[in-house]
């Protein structure tokens, strides 16, 4: 496992990202994507269909885009079965590793402003309105389902590592390491990233 200041033995063509919800995966995704030249195909679009109903082509449709050469996405799904497909692929995996402070902060400001502006994202879905934090049922309330599962990647990685010796991982512990790990592979990419978007504070 390496970590922010290690040096990456190789420019990576097939990318996995990890983390709980509200780390920030599949915008660190898009910019992985635009540094590096890869395909970046967000793995919720392909799962959700309409009125959040599951796919039936999910897999199929994983299994497409990890046959190709180059692509990003984030590692979400492992209950489904993405792992055996998308792990064997993938030559390098970036795990958000945050404190909860940052992952709950973050994840609390999306949700409000998905519920409250109403933004569609994925085939016609919207998210459910801010009165729907108050569920307590995982399935339900995406507060509920960060909390039940904050330590999934802590748990699974040794695991991963040893399934997949293969898989270079990288372990980034905050938003200021991973701006630093960014800047570093740009930097030896000889390339230039777009800077972070700027989040609004709480009034």
């Amino acid at each position: 496992m390496l970590f922010v200041d290690d040096r990456l033995p190789f420019r990576p063509k097939r990318v996995l990202v990890a983390g709980v919800s509200g780390s920030g995966k599949t915008t660190l995704a898009g910019r992985i994507s635009e540094m590096w030249d890869l395909r970046h195909i967000e793995i919720d679009g392909l799962f959700h269909g309409a009125n959040w109903t599951p796919r039936a082509e999910f897999l199929d449709d994983v299994r497409a885009f990890a046959a190709e050469d180059r692509w990003v996405t984030e590692w979400q799904y492992t209950s489904k079965g993405t792992d055996a497909i998308l792990a064997p692929r993938a030559q390098l995996a970036l795990w958000l590793d945050y404190p909860y402070r940052v992952v709950r902060g973050r994840l609390v400001r999306r949700t409000l402003a998905r519920g409250v502006l109403r933004r569609e994202l994925w085939n016609g879905n919207r998210e459910k309105g801010p009165w729907n934090l108050l569920n307590r049922d995982p399935e339900e309330n995406i507060l509920a389902w960060q909390r039940a599962t904050l330590h999934k990647w802590d748990e699974r990685f040794p695991e991963m590592q040893e399934r997949f010796p293969h898989l270079t991982v990288v372990r980034l512990r905050h938003p200021r390491e991973t701006e630093r790990w960014l800047r570093s592979q740009a930097d030896a990419s000889g390339v230039s990233i777009a800077p972070p978007k700027r989040r609004s504070r709480a009034r």
